[in-house]
């Protein structure tokens, strides 16, 4: 089908390599022959008057015009997909829907694995492909790459809807043997001491009291930096270093990890973890359900720490 001269196959042609980036794993993920797919870049070039991509070793590298239009084609055939043609009623036991979803491992310990364990239940053949933070979160929601967020809320955008989850507060961690690591830590000497942090992915997305010490205008002696949290408790063993740690994680770490947790002594160490889904999903039935069953673990969560602290 044409619409003003463009067929309209082309932009499930574009979008399978902007996904792939690569010739023969894009032409069989829309069942299309190598031959094909060729023919397909071929028209999409000569369309838009762009080589649209260039090849490096075996990568099809987009260039700046295939950048522009990945978002808006993926945009349109994601509307076409909700609004059109899925629109058969959504049984969470029968369906085989796969989320992909952004969040850090602290979040998947304490949190999502209970999410999973009563998807097990409820929705069988529902799976999850789980990724670290890594882009600008509004640009994953743009580009249609995730079905949610699960972040602190302060990292969210104003683009697309969003709900909140749960409070938390961050802790300083240390090995049990650390003299330096007093339960009352000034902020001078929390400061000085070697540190182990974490950030995420290629673009080094740092966890959020970065933020929270670059808004106080604080900057500390990182010693080690690990990609993820739970590299944290090996690199503190038997050292005088520490760290800063949700307390839920903190808590989760040291039912298996000997830890010295202590009152960190930021002015800002509460914040809020939640979560954000596509502003073209909102109607979604599948998305509607899975928003549900985050929201009532966080309330179920929340509501067992509550009973602990009594």
């Amino acid at each position: 089908m044409r619409f003003k001269g463009l067929d309209l196959n082309l932009l499930v042609a574009l979008d399978a390599l902007m996904t792939h980036r690569n010739l023969t794993a894009a032409a069989h993920s829309i069942n299309l022959s190598q031959p094909a797919m060729s023919a397909a870049v071929a028209r999409l070039r000569d369309y838009f008057s762009d080589s649209l991509f260039v090849m490096r070793g075996r990568e099809f590298v987009p260039t700046a015009r295939a950048m522009e239009l990945a978002g808006p084609v993926r945009e349109a055939l994601s509307h076409v997909q909700l609004s059109i043609i899925s629109r058969d009623v959504f049984l969470p036991s029968k369906s085989k829907r796969r989320f992909r979803i952004c969040l850090s491992d602290f979040m998947t310990l304490v949190y999502f694995k209970k999410v999973m364990k009563r998807v097990a239940c409820e929705a069988p053949s529902v799976s999850f492909e789980l990724f670290f933070p890594d882009d600008e979160p509004g640009e994953l929601l743009r580009r249609g790459d995730v079905d949610f967020l699960i972040l602190p809320e302060l990292l969210l955008s104003d683009t697309h809807p969003k709900a909140r989850l749960f409070e938390e507060k961050l802790v300083c961690v240390g090995c049990p043997t650390n003299k330096q690591l007093s339960r009352r830590l000034a902020l001078e000497k929390y400061i000085s001491m070697g540190h182990v942090t974490v950030r995420f992915g290629r673009s080094r997305r740092p966890s959020i009291e970065e933020f929270f010490l670059l808004e106080l205008g604080f900057k500390r002696r990182e010693e080690i930096v690990v990609p993820t949290f739970d590299l944290i408790p090996p690199m503190l063993s038997r050292t005088d270093r520490i760290a800063t740690l949700p307390l839920r994680l903190a808590q989760y770490f040291g039912e298996v990890v000997p830890l010295r947790i202590v009152d960190v002594p930021l002015p800002l160490s509460s914040f809020t973890e939640a979560i954000q889904w596509p502003a073209l999903h909102t109607g979604d039935p599948a998305s509607i359900w899975m928003r549900q069953v985050l929201l009532e673990e966080a309330k179920s969560l929340a509501s067992v720490d509550a009973k602990k602290s009594d």
